[in-house]
């Protein structure tokens, strides 16, 4: 089964993380196939090695973190490699794999400027 992660920074107030929740949702309803997991680098629940166990125990053999942060600052060069290394030397049989984050795609980009120009219009 292929697993997919939605891995956030996380934050005090609960709220924040309300998007996530959506987006979560959303992946589940447009691609049943896969199983996806939030994960949160600090402050909130579940841990990315957490999220990944939980695949793992669904019976995920193929797990790609998608870290949903806007740009590649200190905790994606810097931390997060620590945090994927060692799920992958924990689960050694699984195939785990990041993206870049999400705001370096051009598509991601694409859909901020085209809701802003969507505010302009209303």
């Amino acid at each position: 089964m292929q697993a997919i992660v939605l891995f956030g920074h996380g934050a005090r107030d609960i709220r924040w993380r309300e998007p996530f929740d959506r987006l979560a949702a959303l992946w589940r309803t447009q691609h049943s196939e896969s199983a996806v997991e939030l994960a949160f680098l600090e402050m909130m629940e579940p841990s990315l090695e957490q999220a990944i166990a939980s695949l793992v125990a669904a019976g995920a053999t193929k797990v790609v973190v998608v870290p949903v942060f806007f740009g590649q600052g200190a905790h994606l060069r810097n931390d997060f490699p620590v945090l994927l290394s060692a799920c992958q030397e924990k689960y050694p049989t699984i195939a785990l794999s990041a993206t870049p984050a999400v705001g370096e795609d051009l598509a991601v980009l694409q859909a901020i400027v085209d809701f802003g120009a969507r505010a302009l219009i209303s």
